[in-house]
């Protein structure tokens, strides 16, 4: 795990509690890059490439450094400026310079609109700290206050770790119950006095004191002055150079891991049978490789690019027999000797290029330029089955690319989702949160050992891209009504295929259109009151019943999470109450459409942080571009009604593909079945049995006065059994209560003050009593 971490000191405060000074403690394994009295290191296994600091003094032009340097000294100049940036940041030094510049008049929003994903730290003389988190969530900043001032990190167990922090209950119940909830979760962590940052909002700390400020506010969620089509440009373009940004700059050659082979690809990508991580995949192997040699991968050299002008896919000659087909270049690209013999005379000079339809940014080339050797991309996918026992044909969502080298896994008894439960549960990682994704951490891990040493998915393209159901009361307040037709009518011929005419035509109709209607007059205060009288009585949406009733559950300000089902009397009473006060608060500044669908978003980028943090193996980075600033502000555009049209994620991505030159894909692209998870799920939790049995024996989250034990117990007896019926969302919320309980022994069983030199000799302390308020 990699994380940031310093602290900004500040006049002593009245109770503060007493601790070491802070000149005696300091991360272990810590590299400075700020000293003096408020410094700051980055911990971890960064790469070179991944830490640029910038530094402005009176009268000098900036300086901007990459990689490991001497930490910068301290100066007591209230005039300089100092920035930091860490991750994958795709600014130019002279972009980083001038962004710091600008920066001296206080503007931070500038900041977050390079390519790529990554924290910025910006220090204004000597007592001005400010932090600016991502959109998604992807990249959080916590603080907590320490001695005389605040310390802050990019990951919240450091930083308990720093003050002995207990565990939270309360705002486990509140994750259990509402996982999706700001009203529910607010600012909390699973650590007592840890604070989170939001997304979207900058953490300044002046004189040891924390404000947070929105730099990106609501008003910013949708522009419809936009149409469509600029929307779909603007999309391309920031994906593409998300995209293009990570293949050529990570590194030059593959790094031997220690669980995996030494020759392991430089690059890496998913082909799960999704339209995202296919769409990832295609323009990946499209970007031409940077000026160097290429690293050769195990199976053997790749061919080289062609001589003449290239498109989005190179040629290759000799491509084994799965991956041998043709490849059918765009109409509009020519070579630039046939454009210039078959265009009329005219003066010396050098020719026009040619309409290719791509976007601007795309790398649809017509010039000549220097090739290197074709670099080939180790594309993955899991051997799954669909519901009626056959193989989704993942080719369709990746047509012939030689550049891609396809490896299917066949699953294993150790790919099975659970498959930790059958060791030691303590043994594997710790993340800095618990979450879903502990549970199917072996598959993960399993699809990405056998990745690139960077690895693109397509993780959060259905979050920033789709249209949630809530958004139809958007289009409600906004006086639209009519262009409710045609998702509703979607809805509809789903529900009368599954349920019958009667259903389809009569039933979803009214009450998808009656429960749009309500969401968009209720007020805020009443729609988390009722919130909170359908936690207290258990009404939580099960998942099942037609794509109607599920849209009907998902049109509201707050919904109960799949494992509110098993929690006890009091975390639930505890959860309504957090509802009931924040509804004395002020309504949000935006629609409950893009509110419910903005911290969905959250959630899942949550979600691919702790799947970051349990599954990446040194030296390896996983990548989300969809996850990325540009990305989500260019998905910002997308007008309501483009998003609710029955098939627009596949469509908007067939659109991207287009832009950036592939225009031979089959109109029907994307929409083949899918894989059926559930049953992958379930032979998990049977093999499993033995070893939930003994977690719930006697399990934390009881202790904790979390859950209600019987009920927990049966409902793992009934998903073990495959001759009993289990709701989807069933499944989902035992993944929850499983995940929490492993991530609570993990934490129990770790030594206090891992992370720290010169911290006093700690107490350890026991799980706390239950405290849910």
């Amino acid at each position: 795990m990699r994380w940031l971490t310093g602290w900004c000191t500040g006049a002593p405060r009245r109770g503060a509690p007493a601790h070491e000074p802070p000149g005696a403690v300091a991360p272990i394994a810590a590299r400075p890059l700020w000293t003096g009295p408020d410094p700051l290191w980055a911990v971890g296994d960064w790469r070179p490439e991944e830490i640029r600091l910038a530094v402005l003094r009176p009268g000098a032009a900036a300086a901007v450094t990459t990689g490991p340097t001497a930490p910068d000294p301290f100066e007591a100049n209230p005039a300089t400026l100092r920035l930091a940036v860490l991750g994958h940041c795709g600014a130019t030094d002279a972009e980083l310079a001038a962004g710091l510049a600008a920066a001296r008049g206080g503007a931070v929003r500038h900041l977050t609109g390079w390519p790529g994903s990554y924290t910025v730290v910006l220090r204004s003389g000597t007592r001005s700290t400010v932090l600016l988190t991502d959109l998604a969530g992807a990249r959080p900043v916590f603080h907590t206050p320490w001695g005389d001032g605040t310390a802050y990190a990019t990951a919240a167990l450091p930083l308990a770790d720093l003050v002995g922090a207990p565990l939270d209950t309360g705002h486990l119940a509140a994750r259990l119950a509402c996982p999706e909830a700001p009203e529910a979760l607010g600012t909390g962590t699973p650590y007592l006095g840890v604070r989170r940052v939001p997304p979207g909002h900058a953490l300044a700390v002046r004189g040891g004191r924390p404000y947070l400020t929105g730099y990106d506010g609501p008003g910013a969620e949708g522009v419809p002055e936009r149409g469509e089509a600029p929307a779909v440009r603007e999309l391309t373009r920031a994906l593409l150079e998300s995209v293009r940004f990570r293949v050529r700059t990570s590194p030059a050659g593959p790094a031997p891991l220690p669980a995996g082979p030494s020759g392991r690809p430089r690059l890496g990508v998913d082909l799960s049978y999704g339209t995202a991580s296919a769409t990832v995949a295609l323009l990946a192997a499209a970007v031409p490789p940077a000026a160097g040699p290429a690293v050769p991968f195990p199976s053997g050299p790749a061919a080289p690019y062609p001589a003449g002008p290239y498109r989005a896919v190179p040629a290759q000659t000799g491509p084994p027999p799965e991956e041998s087909g043709p490849v059918i270049p765009p109409a509009s690209v020519t070579p630039p000797a046939s454009r210039s013999a078959a265009g009329p005379p005219g003066p010396p000079g050098p020719a026009r290029p040619a309409r290719t339809g791509a976007v601007k940014g795309s790398w649809a080339r017509t010039a000549a330029r220097p090739r290197t050797a074709s670099e080939p991309v180790a594309a993955i996918t899991f051997g799954e089955t669909t519901g009626t026992g056959t193989a989704p044909a993942a080719p369709v969502l990746a047509p012939d690319v030689p550049r891609l080298r396809r490896t299917v896994l066949a699953p294993g008894p150790d790919t099975l989702p659970y498959a930790d439960l059958r060791a030691d549960p303590t043994a594997g990682p710790l993340t800095d949160e618990p979450g879903p994704e502990l549970v199917t951490a072996a598959w993960a891990e399993a699809r990405f050992g056998a990745g690139g040493t960077d690895h693109l998915t397509g993780y959060g393209a259905r979050q920033v891209l789709d249209g949630h159901p809530a958004r139809l009361a958007d289009l409600v307040r906004a006086g639209r009504s009519r262009e409710l037709l045609s998702p509703v009518a979607a809805l509809a011929g789903a529900d009368r295929a599954a349920a019958g005419v009667l259903t389809g035509a009569l039933r979803t109709p009214l009450t998808v259109l009656r429960a749009a209607h309500r969401l968009a007059r209720i007020r805020y205060p009443d729609a988390l009151d009722d919130a909170a009288v359908r936690l207290t009585l258990r009404r939580a949406p099960d998942g099942a019943g037609t794509a109607g009733a599920r849209s009907v559950e998902d049109l509201a300000w707050v919904v109960p999470g799949p494992a509110a089902r098993w929690l006890s009397d009091e975390a639930l009473s505890a959860v309504a109450l957090r509802l009931r006060l924040a509804a004395r608060e002020p309504a949000p500044g935006d629609n409950p459409g893009a509110y419910r669908a903005r911290h969905a978003l959250h959630r899942h980028a949550r979600g691919f942080r702790t799947l970051v943090h349990a599954t990446e193996q040194p030296g390896q980075r996983l990548h989300a571009p969809f996850l990325d600033n540009q990305v989500v502000r260019a998905a910002r555009l997308l007008p309501d009604e483009v998003r609710l049209q029955p098939g627009a994620r596949h469509a908007l991505l067939h659109a991207v593909l287009a832009g950036a030159g592939r225009t031979d894909l089959p109109p029907d692209w994307g929409r083949g079945p899918r894989p059926d998870r559930a049953t992958t799920v379930r032979a998990g939790l049977r093999l499993a049995a033995d070893g939930l049995a003994e977690l719930f024996d006697a399990p934390l989250l009881a202790e904790a006065g979390l859950i209600d034990l019987p009920a927990v117990r049966a409902a793992l007896d009934r998903a073990a059994d495959p001759a009993a019926l289990l709701p989807p969302a069933a499944l989902a919320g035992l993944a929850d209560l499983v995940a929490t309980e492993l991530w609570l022994r993990r934490v129990r069983a770790r030594r206090h003050g891992a992370c720290w030199t010169g911290l006093p000799r700690p107490v350890h302390p026991a799980l706390p009593p239950p405290r849910l308020s």
